[in-house]
């Protein structure tokens, strides 16, 4: 009988320890779900305040912009309003000082390498009353030129011969001299008399590759 009492005993200890076990088991679960879920949480709340603070900053930069680009155009109108430019030419006119300031300052240091088009203006401007232009050349290049993407001026070489009287020859040199676009004399070389001089020049002149502009993106970590 005794046996019997001892056996009804253990199992209602066993029972209880297995209810026991089960509600650790279930605590430590919730426990360990709730510390991953409140880490969850505070990790996307981070994000959350990273990316708002990243937001933020882009739409300030945004609004900066806009607001330059306003006062930017403003100044832009400006410059290009006045019916003389800066080198006194016409602004509306097609002659070789003509032209509003914006083109003026574009036809002075070109943002792409176009060799027949230096090599007209060249001639424009050589092209004086009593100078005979022999010859104007140098290397049309384009291939090489085209894979140069950095906004850096870059050298292109030419060279020019003419004759005519002493006076027409030094008012070409100050032509040279007086170019909207530089024009850098590397030598030159004089013969004959005052009645008609030979004149032959190498120099060069430059281009510089147009700077782009492009929108990004950033991961917010």
């Amino acid at each position: 009988m005794a046996a019997k009492s001892y056996s009804l005993k253990q199992l209602k200890i066993d029972k209880a320890n297995s209810v026991i076990v089960g509600m650790t088991s279930a605590a430590v679960f919730i426990m360990i779900f709730s510390l991953i879920s409140c880490k969850s949480l505070l990790s996307q709340r981070s994000y959350n305040s990273r990316l708002g603070t990243a937001q933020q900053a882009s739409l300030d930069k945004l609004k900066a912009d806009v607001s330059a680009e306003n006062v930017l155009f403003s100044h832009y109108q400006t410059f290009i309003s006045p019916s003389q430019n800066i080198i006194n030419g016409s602004s509306s006119g097609s002659g070789v000082n003509d032209g509003n300031n914006a083109q003026i300052i574009l036809d002075a240091l070109p943002s792409q390498y176009d060799f027949p088009a230096l090599v007209t203006s060249m001639q424009a401007l050589l092209n004086r009353e009593s100078v005979k232009l022999d010859s104007i050349g140098g290397s049309d290049n384009e291939l090489q030129y085209q894979t140069n993407t950095a906004p850096a001026s870059v050298a292109i070489p030419i060279s020019f011969s003419m004759d005519g009287p002493y006076q027409s020859i030094e008012n070409v040199i100050t032509d040279v001299q007086n170019s909207i676009r530089p024009i850098q004399i590397q030598s030159m070389q004089l013969s004959g008399d005052e009645s008609d001089i030979q004149l032959t020049v190498t120099a060069q002149t430059f281009y510089q590759p147009e700077q782009n502009f492009s929108i990004t993106q950033k991961a917010v970590q």
